[in-house]
């Protein structure tokens, strides 16, 4: 099984281009569409959709994710094997969060050229590195085989919750979806969230938000609350409507937890 993920959108050929030539290589592959829709060269956004989507999938599936906008140059193509799957895609950060929980067990520099398709564009790697070279592997082709080990990779930073005090912990947005939820990198595992329902407070770059919901329907119609969404993170929402329109926020605004003194004291680490 082989997944998509790229900026690429729906409009022109760049999709279809690549299945074309993952197919003419290994005509029966399975082929599954993550998303086409990641904001042009926004790589946190592709590495947080590939990080939440990957781990659905079954072992030894080839994630190929292509947000790219060093296309051409020095920077390194790249195939990955981690306990769970295989990455491949450009070195620049793309990979960072689905490697946390699943980290690296080889990195290859993709170096063979007798995997590519030609002639190799300088604009088009999708088609012409990282397609063809998922095609190979997924026929069986050892990944020793597609260049030279490597020891590192390029690492995203990763915004950290921040514990200012026994009661207090710093967060910020780190993503806003299609429905103008704000995702946050606050979680159970690192703030007691529960205690919000408790007499907490959760602000959002100075804006009061209601206490903690279970679930979109819970909340007045208007109301921006917070929940726990799909993903585990703290989410700020609006019901029916635009939470980061309603707030005037976007990624990297801050989220501040204020929670009750004497109530439960935070677990553990965070992702």
């Amino acid at each position: 099984m082989i997944t998509l993920l790229t900026d690429f959108g729906l409009a022109d050929f760049f999709v279809g281009a690549m299945k074309g030539v993952i197919l003419s290589i290994h005509r029966e592959a399975v082929l599954v569409d993550l998303t086409h829709l990641i904001p042009p060269q926004d790589i946190w956004a592709a590495a947080l959709t590939l990080a939440e989507s990957s781990e659905a999938f079954p072992e030894g599936t080839i994630h190929v994710a292509v947000v790219d906008p060093g296309v051409g140059s020095e920077r390194r193509a790249v195939l990955i094997e981690s306990a769970r799957a295989f990455f491949i895609g450009p070195d620049n950060g793309l990979f960072t969060l689905a490697l946390e929980d699943d980290p690296p067990q080889r990195m290859i520099h993709i170096t063979n050229e007798h995997f590519f398709r030609h002639p190799v564009s300088r604009t088009f790697h999708g088609r012409d590195v990282f397609a063809p070279v998922a095609a190979w592997l997924a026929r069986g082709v050892p990944p020793s085989e597609f260049g030279p080990e490597i020891a590192d990779l390029v690492h995203l930073p990763i915004p950290r919750v921040e514990q200012l005090s026994e009661t207090h912990w710093r967060g910020q947005v780190i993503h806003v979806d299609r429905f103008g939820n704000l995702i946050t990198n606050v979680t159970a595992r690192a703030v007691p969230l529960e205690a919000l329902r408790a007499g907490g407070r959760l602000l959002v770059n100075g804006h009061e938000v209601s206490a903690l919901r279970t679930h979109y329907q819970e909340a007045a119609e208007g109301e921006v609350f917070a929940l726990i969404g799909s993903t585990g993170r703290l989410e700020i929402s609006i019901r029916q409507g635009s939470a980061a329109m309603a707030l005037g926020v976007d990624r990297g605004a801050t989220v501040e937890i204020l929670l009750p003194r004497g109530g439960p004291t935070a677990p553990t680490r965070d992702r």
